[in-house]
């Protein structure tokens, strides 16, 4: 057996409200609607990931969900600019990422982030 794909399933009452944030300002596009569930995603190719932690790193909350996105200083303008509580960063990380923590329609802590070149 091998796994194929992990999908993040976020429970709520106000699904519309995910596209603000997941279409409008990520650029997901909308891959599934039965009107009781909607799945924003892409056609990129990922690895399958699964991460446990006991903190986000650099003394930070461990985040529900994680992010990566080619330019994470545009995306942080972008959540800005609609709104969103942005909780941490943007901050380079030892580990060679750059990101920044960001609250969900949903509450949901999610860090956006870009491995550094």
């Amino acid at each position: 057996m091998k796994v194929k794909r992990i999908v993040t399933n976020i429970k709520t009452s106000h699904i519309e409200a995910a596209r603000k944030f997941y279409e409008d300002v990520l650029g997901l596009d909308v891959l599934m609607d039965h009107g009781w569930i909607r799945t924003y995603g892409n056609d990129e190719s990922m690895r399958v990931q699964v991460s446990f932690a006991e903190q986000g790193g650099s003394g930070t909350p461990v985040p529900d969900i994680s992010i990566e996105v080619d330019e994470v200083d545009e995306a942080f303008v972008q959540m800005k600019a609609a709104g969103f509580a942005i909780e941490y960063g943007p901050a380079d990380e030892p580990w060679g990422v750059r990101r920044f923590f960001v609250r969900d329609p949903f509450g949901r802590l999610v860090n956006i982030l870009s491995h550094k070149s």
